[in-house]
């Protein structure tokens, strides 16, 4: 649409969402009887804190350009859905900002399912700060998730610095790549202090993270690539992991390591699932050693 119908757009947009509301809906007392439903342009204005000629100006489709500050009024005023919020701001001609993430993370349970369904493919859904949140009995009986875990955080940065048993040969390039891209991730959320407390503390524990962290080396993170572990039990493995983002979560990535045709992995995996190792076993014979194809 040209400029003119964008204009007309959203002046159409106000009208239908003041119309929907009532005074009762956002604090306000009813009053005399009114000859219209919805809210009257003066009481959104009041709600939104501007003037009541420039927001009839707003919804007369006139040339008036919000700024920001005045869009989340009015989605504030209007009592606007995340949808509605992003329809706003494209009508206004206005780049969307970032709603703040939620403090909890939550799995659905259409993704929970998703994931328990792929029975010789090992899963796992990581959070903004890396914490795993969830995975399937593959993941579990592959990577010694759960119980076996021996880190006392569930956390994948944790895990790579601090898990005495990851540390075999390779194991610095895998730390190396896993922290720069941590550190490209968390330049997304500045100011939540659940990574600072992360990295204040593993700066304090592990003296590779103390020496690395300053260098600011950042990496993208591999949407797909081929993966080659050495089980201590099983022996070799050939996995394609995939990295899914969710749409309604898109702080929550799903990581899904497919098996290949190659060492019979499906079945060694499946074998690992029907017959799994406890965390003394795991202890004792350590986790796969990665090496990576394709990053």
């Amino acid at each position: 649409m040209d400029e003119a119908e964008r204009r007309l757009a959203l002046a159409d947009f106000l009208r239908t969402r003041r119309a929907r509301l009532r005074p009762a809906d956002v604090g306000l007392r009813g009053g005399a009887r009114r000859r219209t439903p919805g809210l009257r342009r003066e009481e959104v204005a009041f709600l939104a804190n501007i003037g009541t000629a420039w927001y009839t100006a707003l919804e007369q489709g006139r040339d008036v350009r919000p700024s920001v500050g005045v869009l989340e009024s009015l989605t504030r005023a209007l009592r606007l859905r995340p949808d509605e919020r992003e329809y706003l701001f494209l009508l206004a001609n206005q780049p969307i900002p970032a709603e703040p993430p939620p403090d909890e993370e939550i799995v659905s349970l259409a993704v929970r399912r998703f994931i328990d369904d792929l029975v010789v493919a090992p899963a796992y859904v990581l959070g903004r700060r890396w914490d795993y949140l969830y995975w399937n009995r593959a993941a579990e009986a592959l990577f010694g998730f759960g119980e076996a875990q021996t880190s006392p955080r569930r956390n994948a940065l944790w895990r790579i610095f601090m898990d005495s048993t990851l540390r075999r040969q390779g194991w610095e390039e895998v730390a190396r790549t896993m922290l720069a891209q941590f550190r490209a991730d968390s330049a997304r959320y500045p100011g939540d202090p659940r990574f600072a407390e992360l990295i204040d503390e593993l700066e304090r524990l592990s003296p590779e993270f103390r020496a690395w962290w300053p260098r600011h080396d950042v990496r993208a993170t591999v949407v797909e690539c081929r993966k080659e572990l050495t089980h201590p039990l099983v022996g070799c493995l050939v996995l394609m992991r995939t990295t899914l983002r969710l749409a309604m979560a898109p702080d929550l990535r799903v990581m899904v390591y497919t098996p290949m045709p190659e060492a019979d992995t499906a079945a060694k995996i499946r074998q690992l699932v029907e017959q799994p190792i406890g965390a003394a076993i795991i202890q004792a014979v350590g986790l796969p050693h990665f090496s990576v194809t394709g990053s």
